[in-house]
């Protein structure tokens, strides 16, 4: 930050998702390479993500031009049944991107005891370089600095908003597989890629888990494997199946967790969810598909589902979880396609 101070000590800390929400950040997809034959599927997903959230906060959409805005909101209108009262709390920014992984490439919001928001604009690099073209979307949290008009702090590190998970009281959940990964910050170790969390995220403690899950190409992003319920509980993803190959990772995960303990040294309460089978796309690659990629908003919780038996029970236990809000399965097979769902199209603005 060049000599500037860290937003930790300035009395900034990222909070938690279930944190009361002023908005929820989306990009609308039209991508035919991430989602082949499947983008009108993934654009009625995000109709129905939109219309669910609406009615509790405001919902700000990054489209390309002006055509697309109108046909949206025709869309809205005509497919979701969307009351007129909601229908201003959907935000329209005509801001071309390349595609929908705002999680990823989004801004960072943080904010402050005295109502202060401000936001972390990390560096990102389309998961390891593995997507030239994607990096381009590296360039929206600077667009949005306008818009917004709170303070941006630029750590000058690779990072994505899937692969971290706060609790709100002190800790930080990732993967060594991710945040330690050559192909992001090679010239970072495990303490010194720590530090730039407790600077820049408030946080004191950490919960490293290992591997994610088979066809992640993040390269384990929390976002499929544990979550955070409450500062008490987290919401683990296990494999019943001893065959399949996530079953030996996800178990070593759910191991870590329950050595964890919270900045106060106490144990958490884990919640293990199922997982939803092997889903494989057309040359039979597998698909990450993980209840854990679900979004915690005001009010509400949207869940993938994937046409799995284990759809039901999942969505019984994470209502549970989430007792005071109501949770919502959205059919997300073509979603993750992409290689993603729910969780890692969204990205909350915290109540100042």
């Amino acid at each position: 930050m060049n000599g500037q101070k860290t937003p930790a000590a300035l009395g900034y800390r990222m909070p938690p998702e279930w944190h009361l929400h002023s908005a929820t950040w989306l990009a609308w997809p039209k991508d035919p390479v991430t989602w082949p034959d499947r983008v009108p599927q993934v654009q009625e997903i995000f109709l129905k993500m939109i219309s669910a959230l609406a009615p509790h906060e405001t919902v700000h959409l990054l489209v390309d031009d002006e055509w697309i805005e109108n046909d949206v909101r025709d869309r809205l209108k005509r497919n979701t049944q969307m009351p007129d009262d909601y229908a201003h709390d959907v935000v329209f920014h005509r801001i071309p991107t390349v595609d929908s992984w705002i999680r990823d490439y989004g801004p960072n919001f943080i904010s402050r005891s005295d109502a202060q928001l401000a936001y972390n604009d990390w560096d990102f690099n389309a998961w390891g370089n593995k997507y030239e073209e994607l990096k381009r979307d590296n360039d929206i949290p600077a667009l949005l600095e306008g818009f917004l008009q709170v303070p941006r702090f630029q750590p000058g590190i690779v990072l994505e908003g899937g692969s971290i998970e706060v609790d709100g009281a002190g800790v930080c959940m990732t993967t060594e597989q991710c945040l330690l990964n050559p192909n992001r910050n090679p010239q970072l170790g495990r303490s010194q890629i720590e530090q730039y969390l407790m600077d820049y995220l408030g946080v004191e403690k950490f919960l490293w888990l290992g591997e994610g899950i088979a066809g992640d190409d993040t390269d384990g992003h929390i976002d499929d494997l544990a979550r955070f319920a409450s500062p008490n509980t987290v919401v683990c993803t296990m494999e019943e199946d001893p065959q399949d190959e996530n079953y030996k990772p996800l178990h070593d995960n759910y191991r870590r967790l329950q050595r964890a303990t919270s900045v106060r040294g106490a144990p958490y309460e884990i919640v293990i969810l199922p997982m939803p089978g092997s889903l494989v796309d057309s040359e039979g690659k597998r698909l990450p598909a993980s209840y854990t990629n679900f979004y915690v908003a005001n009010n509400v919780v949207l869940v993938p589902t994937f046409g799995h038996p284990n759809d039901a029970r999942a969505l019984e236990l994470l209502q549970k979880m989430f007792p005071t809000r109501k949770v919502i399965g959205i059919h997300c097979e073509p979603l993750v396609w992409g290689m993603g769902a729910i969780h890692c199209v969204t990205q909350q603005q915290p109540a100042p």
